[in-house]
């Protein structure tokens, strides 16, 4: 039997140079998509590294939502690059802007790593492939350079998560962009705590949305 009811999604897809905002509808059994808007994603300079730019994203996701405010949506859902994270503390703040892929830290990282858990390991375990800006690396790197802000933070999102948590007060790392940290375990679907425990990692729910301007955001951390 034809559900004849008409529903509708709004997705985002935030890609390496833009974003986009797709209303699906799907009536009778035939799906229907309209890009209702584009805006600009890169990358921004703060304190010599390179970050997501996530206050402007936010305001043009909300922005989105304005010019569809009459629009009754059975759901919403944020697509972007799942081995960058927030580090949240615990009111649901975001401890810092988070590190964009394309930044450098983790070279030679991998190498580091390896040294305290072997490669064979960490593939048996994840069965993920190996790329310096896997999340299981960025977070070595973190704990290397900035071990005081590990210890604060309470929760960690994903990045297509953190939208997920501001727009729903739901801090949850949804499965498939868990799996794209090389830390989830492909045996047992769940966190591979092991690896997590010697590459500091960390994980809450709490809730809150940026009010800072990424200028005083950065200038803050100088």
């Amino acid at each position: 039997m034809t559900d004849s009811r008409l529903r509708q999604y709004l997705t985002f897809d935030l890609g390496p140079e833009s974003g986009r905002a797709i209303l699906g509808s799907a009536d009778s059994g035939v799906i229907t998509i309209q890009e209702i808007h584009r805006f600009e994603n890169r990358p921004i300079e703060c304190a010599g590294t390179l970050r997501w730019d996530v206050i402007h994203l936010w305001k043009e996701v909300r922005k989105t939502l304005t010019r569809i405010e009459q629009v009754e949506l059975s759901g919403i859902g944020v697509d972007a690059w799942g081995v960058d994270y927030a580090l949240l503390d615990a009111q649901g703040e975001l401890l810092q802007i988070p590190y964009h892929y394309r930044d450098d830290r983790t070279r030679g990282v991998m190498e580091s790593v390896f040294e305290i858990v072997s490669k064979e390991e960490i593939y048996r375990t994840t069965g993920v492939q190996f790329m310096p800006i896997n999340t299981l690396y960025q977070l070595f790197a973190a704990k290397r350079d900035e071990p005081q802000l590990l210890k604060a933070a309470k929760v960690l999102l994903t990045i297509p998560d953190l939208f997920h948590f501001w727009l729903t007060g739901n801090a949850v790392c949804e499965f498939t962009n868990a799996t794209t940290t090389q830390m989830v375990s492909a045996s047992s679907r769940t966190w591979a705590r092991d690896l997590m425990d010697r590459d500091r990692g960390t994980g809450n729910r709490y809730r809150n949305t940026p009010e800072q301007t990424l200028d005083e955001a950065c200038a803050a951390r100088n």
